[in-house]
């Protein structure tokens, strides 16, 4: 895995704001030309999330339905619940993010990762 697509993708998701979320998708867009390069899409954005995202706000980014995987949603739900995200589901079952009210827009996602550029610039 090419350590700079690792680094780009954690502080984006570091970079979520709390109470929002974003895709698996829309960060694997933000990324551009890196992740095209070792072809990345949303699964290997998934999939740094899988193996170094432990300590970073994970339940920030969902799939494009607005779902985690069972056991995850269940980890989730008190985050989102302390955070405010707006769900959909009932009580009982699967949660999932209401995306268009809680969307990272796209526009943030470029700002903030503009800002994630530079920092990693100045830290080079």
């Amino acid at each position: 895995m090419n350590d700079l697509l690792v680094e780009r993708v954690m502080r984006l998701v570091e970079a979520v704001p709390a109470g929002r979320a974003t895709t698996y998708g829309a960060l694997a867009s933000a990324v551009g030309a890196l992740a095209s390069a070792v072809g990345a899409g949303p699964r290997v954005v998934a999939r740094i999330l899988a193996e170094w995202g432990s300590g970073a706000p994970w339940w920030r980014v969902v799939n494009a339905k607005g779902e985690l995987p069972g056991p995850l949603a269940l980890r989730a739900r008190p985050m989102w619940a302390l955070e405010g995200v707006p769900l959909f589901g009932s009580p009982g079952g699967a949660p999932r993010v209401d995306l268009p009210r809680a969307s990272w827009a796209e526009a943030e996602i470029a700002a903030a990762l503009d800002r994630v550029d530079a920092s990693l610039e100045t830290s080079s």
